[in-house]
């Protein structure tokens, strides 16, 4: 039950972030210029089309060394929390929540992976044996689950390459891409694209106007889940990642032996 429950947290935080690939076609009209530009770089959104606008900002998160998603997004049960720094060299670190299961710590140096629930995630997804578990592991990471089919989608959350495909990735070309208007978030000057799809669904995604144009913003509505907002930022960031220690980790594919002597 625990894997299955990590597993569906880390896919659905990506669910959110892959409507920026609702922008249809990457296809440039020759006026979209370079989004690898230096500092002084500025978007002319009055000369661009919204598919080159949307072109650049996808050029630009995949040429991303690392970057930073803080948001909730709906899982049809609630909201779920995530606050997570990741990298090209699969590091990452930072943390999910889910509506009523509580909260858990991820950490990845690029080689190994780490995860550490929270009480109430422990004896929630725990089964007969979450409390005990909660009790036994506190405040431990689990860790040895990389060759674990089940956990597959628990780790490539912390590959910002993979990440960059998913969210990047060309679909059938037939949602409507419209302008949108200038704006701020979190101090970064931005201009929107609102992209409708042919179930009602709409995706609206701030970009950054100055420098490189990151997505520094994505809001999905209208799904039945899947709804909800993630900010993006420290793009190009570089990140430290400090691991556990040994003695504070637990091995994954001893877990369910040790409950059941618990």
């Amino acid at each position: 039950m625990l894997s299955k429950r990590l597993v569906s947290t880390a896919a659905i935080c990506l669910v959110l972030a892959a409507g920026t690939a609702a922008c249809g076609s990457t296809k440039s009209d020759g006026t979209g210029g370079d989004a690898k530009a230096g500092a002084a770089q500025k978007l002319d959104t009055d000369k661009l089309s919204a598919q080159d606008i949307a072109k650049q900002a996808k050029d630009a998160l995949a040429s991303a060394s690392s970057l930073k998603m803080v948001g909730t997004v709906d899982t049809g049960e609630g909201s779920m929390e995530l606050n997570l720094a990741l990298d090209n060299k699969s590091q990452c670190t930072g943390t999910m929540a889910m509506p009523g299961m509580g909260k858990f710590e991820i950490i990845s140096d690029g080689k190994t992976s780490y995860v550490k629930p929270d009480k109430d995630f422990w004896t929630n997804v725990g089964g007969p044996n979450g409390a005990k578990a909660a009790e036994l592991f506190k405040g431990r990471y689990l860790t040895g689950f990389e060759s674990d089919p089940s956990m597959g989608s628990l780790i490539s959350v912390c590959n910002l390459a993979e990440f960059s495909k998913k969210i990047t990735a060309d679909k059938s070309g037939n949602d409507k891409v419209e302008k949108g208007s200038a704006g701020n978030v979190n101090g970064v000057k931005t201009f929107s694209l609102k992209v409708a799809d042919s179930k009602g669904e709409l995706t609206t995604m701030q970009i950054a106007t100055e420098g490189k144009p990151y997505p520094v913003r994505v809001e999905h509505s209208g799904a039945k889940d899947g709804n909800g907002k993630i900010d993006f930022s420290d793009f190009d960031k570089p990140l430290t990642i400090q691991a556990p220690s040994a003695d504070n980790t637990v091995d994954f594919t001893k877990l369910q032996d040790q409950l059941k002597t618990a």
